[in-house]
């Protein structure tokens, strides 16, 4: 089998899986970066020595090797990639064309009433409903905002992003985890990570340390990231007189924001709608951190259920968040059980091995003409969740997706 994923440029959540590949195909997988990183990315440690890794094919530099070698594959990922160009002559041809897509209304479905927005889905998306195109859902409402297009019938699939997998030994893990403040007690350590944007909500991080020190819990706040919102996060601290409880780390490599991780205790995911997947997710789950996550955000539905390897907040409402804060820094042992469920969650589904040998399975599948998804987590079938309803999704569901 020859498979090629295409997409705008390969980062560090992208590699694991890719290396999987690479492994169990050798040539036979190829990985096509249309263009070149943005240097915003770069300076966040996204950016990697493309030319070092093997499978790497760089569009702008090989065009026309790259257009054939789309052509000629059995079966072509297409990620990431908004020029329809790359895609159209398989299309064309009528050969077996994956799509992995984020969400279309991230904004609101009701954008899908756009006649002008509808013609560009169709033309796209819904014409090729009876052609051999399937669609792995980057999130857990992509499926649901497709099937407003009327898209991909019975072949939109779960998905996501699989960062590097870590794997410990839980007891040594959770000793890291013990921390003590300078007169010598227990102190939590609770992480915020990612970049310091409205739709990422760090202010939720820092609102929620000021009613904590009220409420006399002993923590430190570790904040790692950058962005137009730091100044003011830096005031909102100094103002509430939390010097001694947070402190703002700047951007750090992806190296460093695991050790963080695999320190903490809790990790804060507070963002809302417009977060697509997050993979910071996957990583502090891989971490045994017991995760306190908003229901908006798109990998949280396919990876938390709520109580048993997580908690999940209704996005937009504070006070849920701030309580479930609060009740978890005061229950240690619901963040260990919550710690250690949420590490299982990644060992045992979500990670790049298993990611790499389901999707072979899949296009092995596409190939014999016999697709069988798998039972639950990536490769299933994607449920229709709307976002209004992801929030009860995660208490409703089980961990075995029924």
């Amino acid at each position: 089998m020859k498979l090629t994923i295409v997409s705008n440029y390969i980062n560090h959540h992208q590699i694991p899986m890719s290396n999987e590949l690479y492994r169990k195909l050798g040539a036979a997988f190829a990985f096509i970066q249309t263009s070149p990183m943005e240097e915003d990315r770069v300076k966040m440690g996204w950016g990697e020595e493309v030319r070092s890794i093997p499978y790497l094919k760089l569009y702008y530099e090989e065009p026309e090797a790259c257009a054939a070698r789309i052509l000629d594959s059995d079966v072509v990922v297409f990620g990431g990639v908004e020029d329809e160009r790359y895609i159209k002559p398989r299309l064309n041809a009528g050969k077996i064309v994956i799509r992995a897509s984020e969400r279309l209304y991230r904004e609101g479905q009701w954008k899908s009433i756009s006649p002008r927005g509808r013609k560009k889905k169709y033309e796209d998306h819904t014409q090729y409903a009876d052609a051999p195109v399937y669609l792995l859902c980057h999130g857990a409402y992509v499926a649901s905002d497709f099937q407003l297009v009327h898209a991909y019938p019975d072949k939109k699939y779960v998905w996501g992003y699989f960062p590097e997998l870590h794997t410990y030994e839980l007891d040594h893990l959770f000793l890291r985890k013990q921390h003590f403040d300078p007169d010598g007690k227990p102190e939590l350590r609770i992480l915020w990570a990612g970049r310091f944007l409205k739709l990422k909500h760090p202010e939720y991080a820092v609102r929620a340390a000021k009613y904590l020190a009220q409420q006399g819990v002993s923590f430190h706040l570790d904040m790692v990231g950058g962005g137009a919102l730091e100044e003011e996060l830096k005031k909102q601290a100094a103002d509430a007189h939390l010097e001694h409880h947070i402190t703002f780390h700047g951007f750090q490599p992806p190296q460093n924001v695991r050790r963080f991780m695999e320190e903490a205790n809790i990790f804060l995911f507070t963002s809302n709608y417009l977060e697509g997947w997050g993979a910071v997710l996957n990583e502090a789950m891989n971490s045994a951190c017991a995760v306190v996550a908003g229901s908006g955000i798109g990998a949280v539905p396919f990876l938390v259920r709520h109580g048993q390897n997580g908690l999940v907040y209704r996005t937009g409402h504070f006070r849920e968040f701030r309580e479930q804060v609060r009740m978890l820094c005061q229950d240690g042992a619901l963040q260990k059980t919550l710690g250690a469920n949420a590490y299982e969650t990644i060992v045992s589904t979500w990670n790049p091995k298993e990611a790499a040998d389901r999707l072979y399975r899949f296009c092995e599948g596409l190939i014999g003409g016999s697709v069988l998804p798998e039972q639950e987590g990536p490769l299933s079938l994607a449920p229709l969740i709307a976002p209004r309803r992801g929030y009860e999704y995660t208490r409703t569901v089980n961990t075995d997706g029924r």
